[in-house]
């Protein structure tokens, strides 16, 4: 009986440089006779409601089937839990014996491969699990006593050290011409997919893997060398803007380690720099496989009771971007506008929500899982948690950040504000970080009046910073 392969795909859309492609591809050649099929999984948990880390990612996939299409590669769907999704895959390919994936280590992601590994194991099909998200798993930095790391800096050190693979090889001409034909009905599952695609609202542009490649190239030549300088600047185009191909698969890490190699072994420090911040991926997965509350609870003990306070009117101010904190404001009309925050931003962000407004850090988590479209479930808590004082080594709980503080060093000139916030276009620096220092003249002349064009503050940060110490010291 010929024997039939399953590659699932999942957070990893590319027919390039993708292990668990490469290694299917390698026991296809093995034997003469042995096929394999493409397959992606739609779980009813995304596609049952809309928002743009959804619409993104399912967006990007349609555009990976039509690249599969133009490679002459079907991807089929199934749909439903994961595990009678996948049970019926088996019954409708009775000759299926293996099923290759690139595995998820964090929850809850993790729980559903290990239920699909259970029913499949159970139904005598072999599962094949590889790493490729990530440039290290979560047990692979250890300390010299064996253990595994609390804080960022050390981890940082050991990971460095530590050789990272080469890009995988994966030929798509010799794979294409192995495929098997299973009959697998496609009119439901693609149905749903279909469907969610005529309801998205914006459509995103630059979704293609050949995107990610080009934006990878753009950032090599004109960003990278310079990045440890500008990749705080809130209104420059000093940032990758890689995360949301990471977030799909587009790119794969050990691509863009290879893209950088020849500027890191010169020493450069920008790409350095870079390099440490994809080192934060791996590390927050590493701290979110083995702290699977990550996401709903504090990992500092000391802090899982703090009295939040919980004021929806706030919460929907700060969601909306009209706290009356232009820097806090435009971060979040970019998170609204574009899908995407500049990282400096989430700080920022995430900082007022819990240290000014004192609201439950969880409030916010959820908010950006909706609105990034490069949402990373690990990085996005692990983010949360430090900004919120509750996590590891996060920022310690008497180092509140100044929203006008913030938006003086990293906003300077008020060009950010003025892109994003355009009821403050006409404020001069002067007052473009504190509007509300304006007197009524000033209002008037800046076409700028406080409580009618654009909110007055609602709390003092001078204030709040010392309710939120308090909060923390228990007082």
């Amino acid at each position: 009986m010929t024997e039939v392969s399953a590659l699932w795909m999942r957070r990893d859309l590319r027919l390039t440089d993708n292990r668990a492609m490469h290694e299917m591809q390698q026991w296809v050649e093995a034997e003469e006779g042995r096929q394999w099929f493409l397959v992606f999984h739609l779980d009813p948990e995304f596609y049952s409601f809309s928002c743009p880390h959804h619409d993104y990612f399912f967006q990007n996939l349609e555009k990976f089937r039509k690249e599969c299409d133009d490679q002459h590669i079907q991807l089929y769907f199934l749909h439903g839990t994961a595990e009678k999704a996948f049970a019926y895959l088996k019954e409708k390919v009775p000759g299926l014996t293996h099923l290759f994936f690139n595995e998820d280590e964090a929850p809850p992601a993790a729980y559903r491969d290990e239920q699909v590994k259970t029913e499949m194991q159970r139904r005598s099909v072999e599962t094949h699990v590889y790493k490729d998200a990530h440039f290290h798993r979560s047990d692979e930095v250890k300390k010299k006593d064996g253990g595994l790391y609390s804080v960022y800096t050390p981890y940082y050190r050991a990971w460095r050290q530590l050789e990272k693979e080469q890009p995988y090889k994966c030929r798509l001409d010799l794979i294409s011409s192995r495929q098997a034909r299973p009959s697998l009905p496609q009119k439901a599952a693609y149905g749903k997919l279909s469907s969610y695609l005529k309801h998205y609202g914006e459509t995103w542009k630059h979704t293609g893997e050949e995107d990610g490649h080009k934006r990878l190239e753009t950032f090599v030549e004109e960003i990278a060398p310079t990045y440890h300088e500008t990749n705080n600047a809130l209104s420059q185009d000093g940032t990758s803007r890689l995360s949301a191909y990471l977030k799909t698969g587009r790119l794969s890490v050990r691509t863009i380690y290879q893209a950088l190699s020849e500027q890191l072994e010169e020493g450069n420090p920008g790409a350095e720099a870079f390099v440490s911040e994809l080192a934060w991926r791996d590390y927050y997965n590493m701290i979110h496989a083995t702290h699977p509350e990550l996401k709903n609870k504090e990992l500092k003990e000391a802090y899982q009771n703090l009295p939040w306070e919980y004021d929806e009117k706030r919460l929907q101010t700060w969601k909306e971007g009209r706290t009356g904190y232009p820097v806090v404001d435009a971060c979040m009309r970019q998170l609204n506008e574009t899908g995407w925050m500049h990282n400096r931003g989430r700080m920022i962000a995430a900082s007022f929500l819990t240290k000014d407004y004192l609201i439950d850090w969880r409030e916010g988590e959820r908010y950006f899982a909706e609105r990034l479209i490069d949402y990373d479930p690990s990085s996005n808590a692990g983010g949360w948690q430090w900004a919120a004082s509750t996590g590891t080594d996060a920022v310690p709980y008497f180092r509140v950040f100044s929203p006008v503080r913030q938006s003086e060093r990293f906003d300077p000139q008020g060009d950010y504000i003025r892109e994003h916030v355009p009821e403050l276009q006409g404020v001069p620096k002067k007052y473009i970080h504190t509007p509300w220092k304006m007197d009524e003249q000033q209002q008037k002349e800046y076409n700028c009046i406080l409580g009618q064009d654009y909110p007055e503050p609602e709390i003092d940060h001078s204030v709040q910073r010392k309710k939120a110490i308090e909060m923390f010291k228990g007082d």
